[in-house]
């Protein structure tokens, strides 16, 4: 489970967006559902990727963020010496919506059919 503190301080301010954009971007890859939103490659890389909030309120004790995240894939091929399929990276998108309880700023991550 995640943990978004600096989020949690900032909500209910105007920075509220900036401050959850970042604390998602620091996160290790592994803790989004990349792998699973992936629609035109087939492995995730290791290369920064993106937030973008697309929207933010409030429900029963939990602060809950629907945000794109924009990331690279590729097409792994067999990595034999004669494999012609190029290393060739994908931009990919999908859309999560993050739950962060509004007392201990931990956060479930779940991938949205966007």
């Amino acid at each position: 489970m995640s943990q978004f503190p600096q989020s949690l301080r900032a909500w209910n301010t105007p920075a509220f967006q900036a401050v959850l954009k970042q604390e998602i971007e620091q996160l290790d890859a592994g803790c989004l559902p990349l792998q699973k939103g992936l629609s035109s490659s087939s492995y995730v890389t290791d290369r920064p990727f993106q937030a973008m909030i697309i929207s933010v309120n409030e429900e029963a004790g939990l602060i809950r963020a629907k945000a794109g995240i924009f990331y690279t894939g590729i097409i792994a091929g067999c990595s034999c010496a004669d494999d012609p399929t190029p290393i060739d990276e994908q931009t990919e998108y999908c859309v999560v919506r993050l739950d962060i309880d509004s007392t201990t700023a931990e956060a479930t991550v779940t991938l949205l059919e966007e």
